[in-house]
């Protein structure tokens, strides 16, 4: 394996660094983020002995795990649909890994590899030039006092991640609430909530499971759950995904949906729906997430969680998603992305732009699907390099 000091030039700076990064800088390749896609990528193409330069907005890598998310979290699929190319995870990790295991797995990829990101580079602008056939990356150097730096490449890999910014919706009244109001990024433990009246907004995997430690914690807790959803067991999780290797996405689906209702039994009494479409079929076609329970049903079957339309609440924490924020910057990846930040085109092709142009782990495809993308746009580099 090439030591990647020699296969990117830039890899002994960062931004703690006594020596001064120069203001323009080229390599063969350039990363924009340094969460587990940005590094799924920098090790592929240290394997391949390719150039990089690899740039975060944040002061370390995997922000959004090591600062942003809450101490109870596992991983929802098995470990092995979870693991970044070139490395698996210790036979020692659970089979659903723990927040705190993930991390320690992290910190060890990116000592194995030798990655070295240039922290706190916020990316302003990227654009491909016709006459020299590079790209061309504009960055504010926080560290520095946003001192402007330019960065040059024949490519350029965005992997700045599905949950790039915290997305809090308008919510009418929500200006005149006194109380503590949060994103999920901000919570931690149902500790500091116990006894208090605690509202949940949105019921995606963060806001189910956060509703859940609310609970554990003595929290008088209610959720808000305004869309339909389908809520699948990790058991039924692990078949489905097995299933899929052998039968029709729709037969799987169909299967799922019988399994969730032996399991959980009409939950209309609940205040919940289930979509008319499959969970599987709605993560490919739109990128909807089922919920994967690790026991808040329960809670919610024993009045523990409720309903949470009516009461006076003492904190509301938003567990409303994300949004991004790679289109906004890039010129020229109208092939690429959507006017979401998230891929256009439709998986196989999804990881794949315009002249010299990639992205990876943009497909809601998890971090199996973003291990995949790396390797992909690795050896499309290396061919054409």
């Amino acid at each position: 394996m090439a030591n990647s000091l020699r296969s990117n030039p830039m890899a002994q700076y960062n931004s703690s660094s006594l020596e001064r990064i120069p203001s323009k800088s080229e390599s063969t390749v350039i990363v924009v983020g340094a969460g587990p896609s940005g590094l799924a990528t920098a090790a592929c193409l240290t394997q391949d002995s390719i150039p990089y330069i690899l740039l975060e907005r944040e002061d370390c890598f995997a922000s959004l795990w090591k600062k942003k998310s809450y101490d109870r979290l596992h991983l929802h699929l098995p470990k092995q649909y979870c693991e970044l190319p070139l490395m698996k995870f210790p036979s020692t990790c659970p089979k659903y890994v723990p927040r705190k295991d993930f991390l320690e797995y992290l910190d060890n990829y990116v000592n194995h590899f030798h990655i070295n990101p240039l922290y706190q580079r916020r990316v302003v602008g990227a654009s491909f030039n016709q006459d020299s056939k590079n790209w061309h990356v504009r960055v504010e150097n926080t560290a520095d006092g946003g001192r402007q730096e330019e960065y040059f490449a024949r490519f350029l890999v965005v992997a700045t991640g599905e949950t790039s910014d915290p997305f809090c919706p308008p919510i009418e009244g929500l200006g005149s609430f006194q109380e503590k109001v949060i994103h999920s990024t901000q919570y931690k433990s149902g500790k500091e909530y116990q006894g208090k009246n605690v509202l949940v907004v949105g019921a995606g995997n963060s806001g189910w499971e956060i509703a859940l430690d609310l609970a554990n914690h003595g929290a008088k807790t209610s959720i808000v759950v305004r869309s339909p959803v389908h809520i699948l067991s990790r058991g039924t999780v692990s078949i489905g995904l097995f299933l899929l290797k052998y039968l029709p996405l729709n037969m799987a689906d169909l299967l799922m949906v019988l399994l969730s209702k032996i399991t959980y039994g009409e939950i209309s009494k609940y205040g919940l729906t289930r979509p008319h479409d499959g969970p599987f079929y709605l993560k490919v076609a739109f990128g909807k997430y089922p919920i994967i329970d690790v026991g808040t049903f329960q809670k919610i079957k024993f009045g523990e969680i409720q309903d949470g339309r009516s009461y006076a609440f003492d904190a509301i924490i938003l567990a409303t998603g994300f949004t991004r924020s790679a289109h906004h910057w890039l010129q020229g990846g109208e092939h690429l992305l959507n006017e979401d930040g998230l891929a256009k085109q439709s998986f196989p092709n999804h990881w794949k732009g315009k002249h010299g142009l990639y992205g990876v782990g943009l497909a809601r495809r998890g971090l199996y699907g973003a291990a995949s993308d790396a390797q992909n746009i690795a050896n499309e580099i290396k061919f054409h390099n």
